[in-house]
């Protein structure tokens, strides 16, 4: 797979910003009985500037997606402070909220799934500025057909319908959509899992030149970390809700010092050699419970290195060697 890295853009310009972030979920255990606590997201923080792109990688359940609903307004934060370009979230308004979802869109994994088969690729697009604008219908057709073009589609394809579109095809009908607002960030979960490898090459590059050309935000949400390696310029390590490390791609690709960042990057192939030599971790044992976490550190039950501290006490996020690691051991790993 042949895809163009990102350039780092300058600018400052920061489009989302979250601190301590926090997100639970109340379970009912039946009539009159307390509701148990599942924290699907612990206290995560992170910005994302215009141009940038953030991955946010882990395995299934491990919070990814549940952030990427609080970033994309769908769901609000249960604690900690989230701004979209600069307005508060959680205090904002319901008006406020609505032209705040304006700015953040939302590209989805299955490109079979997320398009209506009963509507032609002209009203699909159109739908947007419909609901959101006062732009008229001339005008309305007139911004689809240029964002069809600007996509890598032909102008015959505005009143096609889904089914007789490829999967790669319908990928780029679905990132037209999202950009139909103009929005600032692009929250894409796990955009090209379900297409072929040498068609996720061609979306990875369209995401790549849209971000040059209009200064996106991507917030990626992915577990593929040779696609991550291609698209992002920073990489959050998640597990179990919380962030195990944080900070600049080549950073953490080149040496991970998180036991959990390790055995991802040993486990996907073509990326194991890519930096230090490291030995091969195999992850034994399944994901805790997040109704039940472990009391210590959320990776003690798999981890190789645990000690007695990491079973007691949880560690925070500390700088260490040019990124932000959660781990106890990280500066003895980091020696070794």
């Amino acid at each position: 797979m042949t895809v163009q890295t990102t350039s780092t853009p300058n600018t400052n310009t920061t489009v989302v910003q979250a601190r301590d972030l926090r997100k639970v979920y109340p379970i009912s255990n039946g009539f009159l009985r307390k509701a148990d606590q599942l924290q699907a997201v612990g206290g995560v923080s992170f910005s994302v500037r215009a141009g940038q792109t953030l991955a946010i990688v882990g395995e299934s359940g491990c919070g990814k997606s549940t952030l990427a609903r609080m970033v994309s307004l769908i769901e609000m934060p249960s604690a900690g402070a989230l701004t979209v370009d600069g307005v508060d979230v959680v205090a904002a308004s319901d008006h406020d909220k609505q032209l705040l979802r304006q700015k953040v869109q939302l590209v989805f994994q299955n490109p079979y799934g997320s398009l209506n088969p009963r509507k032609r690729i002209g009203q699909i697009l159109e739908a947007p500025l419909e609901i959101n604008t006062r732009l008229n219908a001339t005008q309305r057709a007139e911004k689809a057909r240029a964002m069809l073009a600007l996509v890598g589609l032909r102008p015959e394809h505005y009143d096609r319908y889904p089914h007789m579109f490829s999967g790669g095809q319908r990928q780029r009908i679905a990132i037209a959509r999202a950009l139909m607002l103009n929005p600032a960030l692009v929250v894409a979960d796990e955009p090209v899992s379900a297409l072929d490898v040498s068609i996720q090459a061609q979306v990875l590059n369209l995401l790549a030149d849209l971000q040059r050309d209009l200064g996106l935000a991507y917030l990626f949400i992915s577990h593929d970390l040779g696609v991550v390696r291609h698209i992002a310029h920073d990489v959050l390590v998640m597990y179990l809700g919380h962030a195990v490390e944080q900070g600049e791609k080549e950073t953490i690709f080149s040496n991970p010092l998180h036991p959990y960042t390790q055995a991802l990057l040993a486990s996907t192939p073509g990326l194991a050699g890519s930096g230090p030599a490291r030995h091969r971790m195999v992850l034994k044992g399944e994901l805790p419970s997040p109704l039940n976490p472990p009391k210590g550190c959320v990776f003690s039950t798999r981890c190789p290195h645990v000690t007695e501290r990491c079973q007691a006490e949880r560690p925070p996020l500390q700088e260490l060697m040019g990124r932000s690691v959660a781990c106890f051991e990280a500066e003895r790993i980091a020696t070794r």
